[in-house]
């Protein structure tokens, strides 16, 4: 004989309760949407046979957690339940914070306690040199003030050392470090640009790198992001692959066969010729200077004495011969200076993609670096030609990224390379052909703007021969005129290669003489529009609109259009901007 089912149990019947309403709500997580169900119908509760002890009254210790019964379906584990007849429903994702405060903190390399007391001896070896040599005879005094410092630089490294520490969460990197000034710095993992690995040479030799994460936080400088500062080199690899591989912060399987990097570009010698036309020659004379004032000084000599004896004797030489040995040792200093910087600099480069989707810059000869650059975060690139390299058909390309510094070896991608192979690695960086990109063909600007181009060269180059002229009619006046032909030719160039474009992904512009500069933003990067109209421009009828982007400088200019011009411009980009402005 059958058992009657109430029918509030029944499975049709609008009072039936869920089977899990034994559990408590609190203990149980929220049931899955109807869309997770799967599409079968569940089989309809019927009593069981005569003489069955219900399922209530069974012994929870008639069988071992999760065995099977003869002629049952498959065993469910009892600690996976939050009840009597609590839901199978998966688990939600666990709380972000709760996992934050599982992951350890970790430590700096333990050759940290020998890089930093070295590193600081050896920048304070002058001053103990100093001290040692100026005490008297028979006073230890300064023996005691040169061991006390060293033993102050010894302590301060064990302590920044003992009062730094890390963790990487899967929402974000944290930094702890300071003793007396205690900091606590962090950074969203969405937000990580760039990641640069810089190994200076006393890291180099203890085997270590210092790891700098470049982020998209609205900061700048040392606040755009955090260094660690310093981990092992296999360390600092690993980190650098799992900041950049968002896969791994969200959850995803990494694929067990990682293809090969792709190489883009690699040093070619020949390039050496571009150094003394860049700007680093200028910093080349300091080199060679500062190299030979040291030399002297070592060698006993009086830098300062030899300085003011061979200026009395070109003197003596006459004007025209001073000049020219002058010109000549300062080019010489350029050109040997330059060389040097740059075989420092981009020994060993090369440009490669990697598998986890970024674009790595490796180069140095002292100090290796190692720059990588999202590519899923890289907004564009840009192809800078200085005056003399542009004389030399050189060139030099950036990336355009949140998270780079702003110095002018900020996204470099190539040392200076001639111009067609900096169109190509442009090219390549942004997966997109030359004639899309830094080769568009660009449309002219209206002549309104090429007249202001030889105004604002011209005019301010008058003034100061007027003032030439005021100051010293016979000497200083005559050779001012030379200025003003040459500003009339800066002028001319800025006006013939003004220009923009849009093409099918970018927004290309370029602009400049002095350094001309050829940029392309995507126009998915373009998220906002400024519109600036000086006095003279409104006389003139034009305007410069400026792309706002969250990566390189912040914003690109298209200097001296006409108002139209700039409307459909901004349309073609992002039609919702126009409204507001008609």
């Amino acid at each position: 004989m059958s058992r009657p089912v109430r029918p509030d149990l029944r499975p049709d019947s609008p009072s039936a309760a869920p089977l899990d309403a034994a559990a408590p709500d609190a203990a149980r997580p929220a049931a899955p949407p109807l869309a997770a169900v799967p599409p079968h119908d569940p089989p309809p509760l019927t009593a069981p046979p005569s003489g069955a002890a219900p399922l209530a009254a069974a012994p929870h210790d008639a069988a071992a957690p999760g065995a099977a019964s003869p002629g049952a379906g498959p065993s469910v584990d009892p600690s996976s339940h939050t009840g009597a007849g609590a839901s199978t429903t998966p688990d939600p994702d666990p709380d972000p914070a709760s996992v934050s405060a599982e992951v350890p903190w970790r430590r700096l390399d333990p050759r940290m306690l020998v890089v930093h007391p070295v590193a600081g001896l050896v920048r304070l070896l002058p001053a103990f040199a100093v001290v040692l040599l100026t005490g008297r005879e028979g006073d230890l005094t300064h023996v005691y003030i040169s061991l006390g410092a060293a033993g102050m630089i010894v302590v301060f490294g064990v302590l920044r050392w003992r009062f730094t520490q890390y963790r990487i969460t899967p929402d974000r990197v944290e930094l702890h470090s300071g003793w007396l000034r205690r900091q606590r710095r962090s950074v969203p993992r969405d937000r990580i640009r760039t990641v640069d690995l810089t190994a200076r040479l006393e890291h180099r030799i203890f085997g270590l790198s210092v790891v700098k994460i470049g982020s998209a936080t609205g900061g700048t400088g040392e606040h755009a992001g955090l260094a660690l500062d310093a981990v092992s080199k296999v360390e600092a690899d690993r980190l650098r692959r799992e900041l950049l591989d968002r896969s791994q912060a969200v959850g995803f399987a990494t694929p067990a066969a990682v293809p090969p990097s792709v190489e883009l570009a690699r040093l070619d010698w020949a390039w050496l010729r571009f150094a003394p036309l860049s700007f680093s020659s200028l910093a080349g004379i300091g080199i060679v200077a500062g190299a030979l004032f040291n030399i002297l000084n070592e060698a006993g000599a009086n830098p300062g004495r030899l300085a003011g004896d061979a200026v009395e004797r070109l003197a003596r030489t006459g004007l025209a011969a001073a000049i020219g040995l002058i010109a000549v040792t300062v080019l010489a200093a350029a050109v040997i200076g330059s060389l040097l910087l740059f075989a420092e600099r981009w020994y060993g480069y090369r440009l490669t993609r990697e598998p986890d989707g970024t674009l790595r810059v490796r180069r140095g000869l002292l100090t290796r670096r190692s720059l990588s650059v999202s590519e899923r975060r890289l907004r564009g690139v840009e192809v800078a030609e200085p005056l003399l390299m542009r004389a030399g058909h050189g060139a030099q390309t950036k990336a355009l990224a949140a998270g780079l510094t702003k110095d002018s070896q900020g996204g470099v991608l190539q040392p200076p390379v001639p111009r067609a192979e900096a169109h190509r690695v442009a090219s390549a960086a942004a997966q997109a052909p030359p004639e899309e990109i830094t080769c568009a063909p660009l449309r002219p600007h209206p002549p309104a703007a090429r007249r202001r181009r030889l105004t604002r060269a011209i005019g301010p180059t008058l003034v100061l021969v007027a003032a030439a002229f005021v100051l010293d009619a016979r000497v200083l006046g005559p050779v001012s005129l030379l200025f003003p032909p040459a500003m009339a030719l800066v002028g001319w160039d800025r006006a013939r290669v003004l220009g923009h474009t849009l093409t099918r992904g970018y927004l290309v512009a370029c602009q400049g003489s002095v350094v001309r500069r050829t940029v392309a933003l995507q126009r998915s990067g373009v998220i906002g529009w400024r519109v600036r109209q000086s006095p003279f421009q409104r006389r003139a009828g034009v305007v410069t609109v400026e792309a706002v982007t969250a990566a390189g400088g912040g914003a690109y200019s298209v200097l001296d259009v006409a108002p139209a011009d700039a409307v459909a411009l901004m349309a073609a980009v992002d039609p919702g901007v126009v409204g507001p402005l008609t």
